[in-house]
């Protein structure tokens, strides 16, 4: 259902597109260029930290890259520093009976294959750093619905599927309002709030909302 060949897993009705949107949907991927490649300018030397102490506290690849869903249902390749295990992904299988999350996320607050950087690099959210990339490539924005994984889109409600309907993004609504400690009912309602209501004064709030967010790193598991 979610294979590449195509590409396009869900279809929503052609429906016009106010002027007012059409704007703030080239401001927001204007500035959002112009965002990403300033940072990128500003904490390369962060990448190289982070890359050399992967490296260091386990063997495997520095970059994590798993596939994604995003607007319109459209695959794309996600990027992560990696903060698991290398085979992370084949081991997830035996630990489904102990998942903590609600509807068809998994997550385990202390998930045994996290390693010990991987632990420090997920509460402050340095691991999502590489999503600047995907901003740059055009496949996530900086605020929006979080992509989810084919598997979680596959156990989606009907109404829940509207959350794809826009860029994904780095940080978003319900990130800044208890991260993980919300259920995924929350998730979806605070991004469906969201898609509502957006606006280029409503992204700039929630990014300087996720600057105190990151930085308690509560809720981040």
């Amino acid at each position: 259902m979610f294979d590449r060949e195509k590409d396009v897993v869900r279809s929503w009705p052609d429906i016009p597109v106010a002027p007012g949107m059409r704007r703030y949907k080239l401001a927001k991927r204007v500035i959002g260029i112009i965002l990403a490649v300033g940072l990128l300018l500003l904490i390369w030397p962060v990448f190289l930290i982070v890359a050399i102490m992967i490296k260091i506290d386990s063997p495997g690849p520095i970059i994590f890259k798993q596939d994604r869903v995003g607007q319109g249902g459209r695959v794309f390749t996600f990027y992560k520093f990696r903060s698991m295990c290398a085979e992370a992904e084949k081991t997830r299988a035996t630990l489904l009976d102990k998942n903590e999350a609600s509807g068809p996320i998994f997550k385990i607050q202390n998930d045994p294959r996290v390693t010990p950087i991987g632990r420090v690099l997920r509460r402050y959210s340095i691991d999502e750093l590489p999503q600047i990339f995907n901003v740059l490539k055009g496949d996530m924005c900086f605020v929006g619905p979080r992509p989810p994984l084919p598997c979680e889109v596959a156990k989606y409600e009907d109404w829940q599927f509207r959350r794809l309907s826009v860029v994904p993004g780095i940080t978003c609504l319900w990130q800044v309002s208890g991260r993980s400690n919300l259920s995924f009912e929350d998730w979806v309602l605070l991004d469906l709030k969201y898609i509502d209501c957006r606006s280029v004064w409503i992204d700039v709030s929630i990014l300087l909302r996720t600057i105190p967010a990151v930085l308690s790193g509560k809720g981040a598991y």
